[in-house]
């Protein structure tokens, strides 16, 4: 009398679906193990798809009916053996060649026969088919949603899946916590640690109360979901959901998270301006050494013979805070300017419709623009590597451009907020030069200027705009000097500007510039 294993299997290993599939399979094999006076030698359950080959029970199964075990397989249906060619292809072989001598099936009859197994394979042909059209479609749905804007998956930390609207939403409770945490690295005074610690502190879980780690924070605040882009399967997408934060938030998080994890020696916390200036006369990297109780800096002259000489840290340091304080703005001069932007932006509002009209126009060219590029893509002149690359860009400058647009909206310019942040940047630069930190130093040396070299013992470079229009304030008949209010810790003396100065419409027209050129 031939032995028989009794296979069962579901489609999924979550334990909290298709339980009763499993059961009542059994229950109902082993009634028809019984009505056919069939000897079950041993059962096997097993709960994963078999729409792809390598599950290690039924691997198990075969090898025991290989090794003389059994010569039999009881299951409900082909289509529990094989979703997949290779696992129907190994149950026919097994027959052809004697180790399955029979297969039983409540739902379908088996003959061991060349009709026999031509049937069987198409049972299992039919069976792949179905896995393959139900994977067809799900995929198509899922572009369509795509296509929408909607996301297809799990929400992100701060959002919700809306099951009623199949939809994404911001979590009222996580959401304001995650604006929060950009907001705070943003400054860049948080390390992902410190940022860490802060979430915590707050409460703030990811999904079904679980702690947040360090890698899941990294992971979120790089991911443009929170600005209302989406990427899947490596392509982005404008999505329809609200945004948590804009772009130029995202943009500040991603400059200070590529600054932080960036390689940097460890003798940078020692040795703060290694790595950032040049050697003016060779072009070699300026390093630097402790010597006798003080830092020296010098050319590593690694390029070819140099004759520049050391340079000691504390002249060095002299020659930054001075070209720091070149852009210093101070608190009575900076709320006269603030005033005075405020009152050229109420004037540029006037024409402010005219412009929302043109930036209107240019958003339909961005979208006239990625039409343009899916058609080469589909046409196959591009690699979808490029199409992807390519699109990605498109999008940004599009957020960038929209963002630009609300400003147009709302202050009638989009020049003010950014015209605001660097006259409070400038106002900063008195605390950077006066205070004791070569770290905040270097870091506002970086913003401030480029190229910077070091020749004959002196520190130059090319200052950036529009801190430029600034630091030339200096060779002008603007600088007031005052011996009372001006003179700043340390014995600095802080230049007094007027409120009708010229350079006031400069750092109007440099912004303005800035965002009509989008």
């Amino acid at each position: 009398m031939s032995k028989y294993f009794l296979y069962a299997r579901k489609s999924t290993d979550e334990e909290d679906k298709q339980i009763m599939s499993i059961e009542s399979q059994i229950n109902e094999l082993r009634e028809f193990a019984k009505k056919e006076n069939l000897e079950i030698a041993e059962e096997f359950t097993e709960a994963k798809t078999a729409k792809e080959p390598g599950r290690p029970i039924f691997s198990y199964v075969l090898k025991q009916i290989e090794g003389g075990l059994a010569s039999g397989i009881l299951a409900w249906h082909p289509d529990r053996l094989a979703r997949n060619s290779v696992d129907g292809g190994k149950v026919i072989y097994l027959v052809d060649i004697g180790k399955i001598v029979d297969l039983r099936f409540p739902t379908y009859r088996f003959d061991n026969s060349a009709q026999g197994k031509f049937m069987l394979s198409i049972a299992f042909g039919q069976s792949k088919y179905y896995v393959d059209n139900l994977s067809e479609n799900v995929k198509r749905g899922l572009r369509e949603k795509i296509r929408r804007g909607e996301w297809p998956a799990i929400a992100p930390l701060g959002f919700y899946n809306d099951l009623a609207t199949h939809s994404v939403k911001p979590d009222p409770e996580k959401a304001r916590f995650v604006f929060k945490a950009f907001e705070l690295y943003a400054t860049g005074e948080y390390s992902l640690e410190e940022l860490l610690k802060e979430v915590h502190r707050w409460g703030l879980t990811a999904k079904a109360g679980k702690p947040i780690f360090k890698s899941c924070l990294a992971k979120m605040l790089r991911n443009p979901f929170y600005y209302g882009h989406m990427i899947y399967k490596g392509e982005e997408y404008e999505a329809s959901h609200p945004p948590l934060i804009t772009k130029q938030l995202f943009d500040r998080v991603q400059a200070v998270l590529d600054q932080k994890t960036r390689v940097i020696k460890k003798t940078i916390d020692r040795f703060s301006f290694t790595g950032l200036i040049k050697c003016g006369e060779c072009g070699a990297s300026i390093t630097a050494e402790f010597k006798k109780g003080h830092i020296y800096y010098r050319c590593t002259k690694k390029v070819t013979a140099c004759t520049q000489k050391y340079l000691r840290e504390e002249a060095l340091l002299e020659q930054i805070n001075q070209a720091i304080l070149k852009v210093f703005i101070n608190n009575e001069d900076k709320e006269i300017i603030l005033r005075r932007l405020e009152e050229l932006n109420r004037q540029d509002e006037q024409g402010a419709s005219s412009r929302l009209a043109q930036a209107q126009a240019k958003l339909k060219e961005f979208d006239s623009q990625i039409e343009r590029l899916i058609d080469l893509y589909v046409a196959k002149e591009i690699t979808q590597e490029e199409y992807q690359r390519k699109k990605s860009k498109l999008l940004n400058e599009k957020k960038d451009f929209e963002g630009q647009v609300d400003n147009i909206r709302t202050n009638g310019g989009g020049w003010l907020e950014p015209a605001k942040e660097f006259v409070t940047t400038c106002n900063k630069a008195g605390s950077v030069a006066w205070q004791g930190n070569p770290s905040a130093k270097r870091d506002f040396l970086k913003i401030l200027g480029s190229n910077l070299t070091l020749k004959d013992r002196n520190l130059l470079f090319s200052t950036k705009k529009p801190y430029s229009l600034v630091s030339g304030i200096g060779l002008k008949e603007n600088w007031l000097p005052r011996e009372d209010s001006n003179l700043g810790p340390g014995g600095y003396k802080y230049p007094k500007l007027r409120s009708d100065l010229d350079y006031i419409f400069a750092i109007v027209n440099y912004f303005r510039q800035q965002v009509h050129s989008l």
